[in-house]
């Protein structure tokens, strides 16, 4: 059997997902957690990527009225972190972070920012995402890069 290979932000595109995909279960696994307290909605889903949303309000802003570098962060790891475990069988698996690194590019101070998550690497112990967060015009944010180890459930 050949190797797969995952393109992300390329135009070949696989199903990447051992857990059925479902929008409704991504925004209830993050029922009564930081993402929920954050406004994080995710949106949309393909065959090799998983969208969320998160308000630019007094919730993810820092003290100069623009959103929180941190809150990036947060976005990003959720998406990613979501994501990592629907690319898993979730009854004998599981998915942590290892490493988040983020590099900022334009700043917001209102409205939302919307993250795609896209693999780029699939192992079997970890993965790698790329995430990229946009405002609702499509303008680059961010740019983040998540590790996930894979684990075993005991």
């Amino acid at each position: 059997m050949a190797k797969q290979v995952y393109k992300a932000w390329g135009v070949h595109t696989m199903k990447i997902w051992k857990t059925a995909m479902d929008i409704k279960a991504a925004n209830q696994r993050g029922s009564h957690t930081l993402s929920e307290l954050m406004g994080i909605e995710f949106i949309e889903a393909g065959d090799d990527f998983l969208t969320a949303r998160m308000p630019v309000d007094d919730r993810t802003k820092q003290p100069m009225g623009i959103m929180h570098g941190g809150a990036s962060c947060v976005l990003a790891e959720t998406v990613g972190s979501t994501a990592a475990n629907f690319c898993v069988d979730i009854n004998t698996h599981y998915c942590v972070g290892l490493d988040i690194n983020t590099n900022h590019i334009k700043s917001m101070r209102d409205g939302y920012v919307i993250a795609t998550a896209r693999p780029f690497h699939l192992g079997q112990s970890t993965q790698v995402w790329g995430i990229e967060i946009k405002d609702e015009a499509g303008k680059l944010v961010s740019v983040n890069r998540l590790t996930m180890a894979v684990l075993a459930r005991v």
